[in-house]
């Protein structure tokens, strides 16, 4: 997969030393499970229409083993993600 969802090399060396890594719990589920979530979001806003070169999705693991998407994006596409959010709002408002 190639796009702002994928878990590519970015250039940054992984710092293995800069979280606590607990016994017992089960990070590299938590971080499928994101990547999963990641990919998904990816997809949608893709299919949304929004211009993913300004949006970077990583998956990563909280510190209890829960997965975590990074949501990290240009203020040109947060206001096209602002903008698709209250076309929807909007939408079922008048639905409801």
């Amino acid at each position: 997969m190639c796009g702002p969802w994928d878990d590519g090399f970015d250039g940054e060396a992984a710092d293995l030393e800069a979280g606590i890594w607990v016994r017992g719990v089960n990070y590299v589920s938590g971080w499928r499970d994101a990547r999963e979530a990641a990919a998904e979001l990816g997809d949608v806003l893709t299919l949304a229409g929004v211009d993913v070169a300004g949006v970077r999705l990583r998956a990563a693991a909280g510190a209890d083993g829960s997965g975590v998407v990074r949501f990290e994006l240009s203020a040109a596409v947060a206001r096209e993600v602002v903008a698709l959010a209250r076309e929807a709002a909007a939408r079922c408002r008048r639905a409801g």
